[in-house]
């Protein structure tokens, strides 16, 4: 069973409000000598398709110029149309819709059509009191006031929204190009390690030639893992670089074992800290998943720290299965903290997370746990 969400509630009161007006409009229609009902369904029908039409299952042709402009003009021919009926009016549910859709022109239109669909939903609006008030100027005029605080308060509020998509966008986008750049830089020290490993165990193998030839196995069995491990890390960073711009500066990487540290490091007289490894998680791992591990767990645990200082048990656990190395961070907070609003962070830190994860492929998952608690998980190939 799903649970039930204030987003989830507040769409659904929405709706029904929506509906509802609607109907006084309907009710409106069938009662007065005006065009009749029919009409006036229709521009309902045409308004409600483009403002309730599910996201998730609107067809390519339904783009958001299409849908505030249609039903735009409908309303406008309505109310050309509707000159010869001096009972011709209009409720709540027309208004409501040119709204929704007014808000819809301004959030989510292309910057080519945002001006040009705006401004047919706001004359749409603006002449609804004409089809209903012609022979009562002061009071068609009063209602035209309201009709401008009404689009203005739509379009401001969208114009608003818009503006910090814009900016979260924008913050998306250079957390990820940044966590490229420092996976690049990490991964072209995995590179120049293997590299390192092979030209040693070359110059081993080249002494060993001549004094001890039965014992070259080994060492040129090392110097095969080591090319097949740069070159996995080659395949990798073309993978991860996606552009040429200068590497950021090259920061630590942890391991496996410095996950232990990192647990017991972060243990304190109210939170403890469990950690668990399989046996079978080994450390011949991958130099660059090991460090993705290492960031998964370091991130989990800041997460912790910031957003719920209240847990007191956190499990850390390493586990190897199928091929496939899990790492996971668990507690049993309830959202509790005792930092400045400040030191939250910008919220981007699971973001360049799942960056690195993903580059790698794997999988992160964060969520909150049954009951109470919050748990991240990655999934490595190994």
């Amino acid at each position: 069973m799903k649970s039930v969400t204030l987003r989830g509630l507040a769409r659904g009161f929405g709706i029904g409000a929506l509906v509802g007006a609607a109907l006084v409009d309907l009710a409106y229609a069938a009662g007065n000598d005006g065009p009749g009902i029919w009409p006036v369904a229709a521009v309902l029908m045409i308004g409600a398709v483009a403002v309730l039409w599910p996201a998730g299952r609107r067809p390519s042709w339904l783009t958001p110029q299409v849908r505030t402009v249609v039903p735009a003009v409908a309303s406008g021919l309505y109310t050309v149309a509707s000159v010869t009926y001096p009972e011709a009016l209009f409720g709540p549910g027309e208004l409501v819709i040119l709204l929704c859709l007014l808000f819809v022109a301004v959030r989510h239109c292309s910057r080519r059509w945002v001006v040009m669909c705006a401004a047919l939903d706001g004359a749409a609006v603006l002449a609804l009191p004409v089809r209903a008030l012609r022979g009562m100027p002061d009071t068609m005029m009063g209602f035209m006031l309201i009709g401008l605080v009404l689009i203005g308060l739509s379009a401001g509020f969208a114009a608003y929204l818009r503006s910090m998509d814009y900016r979260r966008t924008v913050a998306v986008s250079e957390t990820r190009r940044s966590e490229r750049l420092a996976i690049a830089a990490d991964l072209h020290d995995f590179v120049a390690h293997h590299v390192t490993g092979i030209l040693v165990q070359t110059q081993v193998a080249r002494m060993m030639a001549d004094s001890r030839p039965d014992e070259l196995d080994p060492v040129l069995a090392g110097i095969e893992r080591a090319a097949t491990e740069a070159l996995a890390s080659m395949r990798r960073t073309v993978g991860v670089l996606r552009d040429t711009d200068e590497a950021a500066d090259r920061r630590p990487v942890g391991d496996l074992a410095a996950i232990a540290e990192l647990a017991d490091g972060f243990a304190s007289p109210i939170q403890k800290v469990t950690f668990h490894r399989d046996r079978a998680v080994s450390d011949d791992l991958p130099h660059e998943v090991q460090a993705a591990a290492f960031r998964v767990v370091q991130e989990a645990l800041t997460n912790v720290r910031r957003h719920a200082a209240d847990a007191t048990e956190i499990t850390v656990r390493l586990r190897r299965d199928s091929g496939r190395l899990e790492v996971s961070v668990a507690d049993d907070g309830r959202g509790g903290t005792q930092l400045p609003a400040a030191a939250h962070g910008g919220g981007f830190g699971l973001v360049g997370l799942k960056e690195r994860v993903t580059a790698l492929g794997g999988d992160l998952h964060a969520g909150p746990r049954t009951g109470h608690g919050w748990e991240v998980r990655a999934v490595f190939p190994a």
